[in-house]
């Protein structure tokens, strides 16, 4: 067609190159629009987990002091809130009435006594008078008798005795043990009937913390005591306030069922309370310490959730995203414990979920592990 063909080839290098300037700009241009985005290594490295526990914190004793009996209260010994000793005397119920009955039952007591001195003399003049065949030997059952029902009156009167001397101590109100007194809510010339509320008594000494674990965690739990590995029956308390109470406590005891409505099981760990700090009725909670070898963690700002599942961003070698979901094991902190669907090496995006989309493309921009050292 053309007859030169020096010309024929020129024009076919210049749309050779004319093309191939075209492709190269469209990649400069895409160049541009990539985004450049943090990426983080996981990486495996043993760490200290720690889970908090809602604690229900109890005196190691805590008693109600009653009124065994109806009467007047006569004088209260103690403040609320005062420390006292086990025997000490708390209060004093008006006793007149029970020492009258005391008084009654011992002179019965005596008259008792008496008729029974006279009927087992009768009994050895009886027994003697019939041996000589002076009296017939139904004379001595008769006096046997006598004497055997006045035996059961003495017996009836040192029981009325025993029962006035009880009425008369029960007007004193002791306190069972060591402890605190809780708050009093009668005062003295009170009325008071049998069972009445006089206080409560606190034994603060040591103080009991029950909380509850998840079933899946109890037996994580009980796998890790009966593998012989490291004791983990020690925990940490913070109170109320947010701040950690000085001393840590010791799992004692765990409840032999599980609760069916909550799928939960209590536990009891018990405190020293040497300077009374921790009272009974008070709430905190538990910290439990875990120790895991190459735990395997993401932070969470690179963990966004998708129909109650969780997802990141993975990264390949060629540098695309791909939507990868995992299971995490639990969320501490500002971190994830992943279970399962990540291993050390995956190359994660580490923030800017909201930018992103599968199959992007990126210009990644490599951190370096000190997000994750500040885990622990």
């Amino acid at each position: 067609m053309f007859k030169n063909k020096s010309i024929y080839g020129w024009l076919v290098a210049v749309a050779a190159f004319s093309f191939a300037s075209c492709s190269s700009s469209k990649t400069e241009n895409t160049g541009q629009d990539t985004l450049e985005l943090p990426v983080l290594t996981i990486i495996a490295k043993d760490t200290t987990l720690q889970t908090a526990y809602v604690a229900d914190i109890q005196a190691i004793k805590n008693v109600e002091l009653r009124s065994r009996q109806r009467g007047f209260l006569e004088k209260i010994y103690v403040d609320e809130g005062m420390p006292v000793r086990k025997g000490q005397v708390l209060f004093k119920l008006n006793d007149e009435e029970f020492r009258v009955t005391l008084a009654r039952a011992k002179a019965m007591l005596s008259n008792a006594e008496a008729d029974a001195v006279a009927s087992r003399l009768e009994v050895e003049r009886v027994k003697m008078l019939v041996n000589k065949k002076v009296l017939a030997a139904s004379e001595l059952e008769v006096a046997q008798s006598k004497l055997k029902a006045d035996e059961a009156l003495i017996d009836e009167a040192r029981t009325n005795v025993q029962s006035a001397q009880n009425h008369i101590a029960y007007t004193t109100i002791r306190a069972p043990f060591d402890g605190m007194i809780d708050r009093i809510p009668l005062k003295g010339g009170s009325l008071i009937d049998e069972g009445a509320l006089l206080t409560s008594i606190s034994d603060l000494s040591s103080i009991y913390a029950y909380f509850s674990f998840p079933e899946n965690e109890y037996l994580k739990y009980q796998r890790s005591k009966n593998n012989g590995e490291k004791d983990n029956n020690e925990v940490k308390l913070v109170l109320s306030d947010g701040s950690s109470y000085s001393h840590s406590g010791t799992i004692e005891t765990i409840e032999g069922e599980i609760e069916q409505t909550t799928g939960s099981i209590a536990l009891r760990a018990k405190f020293p309370n040497p300077h009374k700090l921790l009272r009974h009725g008070a709430s905190g909670k538990i910290y439990i310490t875990t120790e895991m070898d190459d735990a395997v963690m993401i932070p969470q700002k690179s963990v966004f959730e998708v129909q109650d599942k969780s997802y990141v961003y993975v990264v390949s070698n060629d540098n695309k995203l791909h939507m990868t979901s995992f299971t995490p094991l639990t969320r501490f902190s500002q971190y994830y414990l992943v279970k399962d669907g990540l291993k050390p090496g995956d190359k994660i995006l580490y923030e800017g979920a909201q930018n992103a989309r599968d199959g992007m493309v990126i210009k990644p921009n490599m951190l370096k592990q000190a997000p994750l050292l500040a885990a622990k």
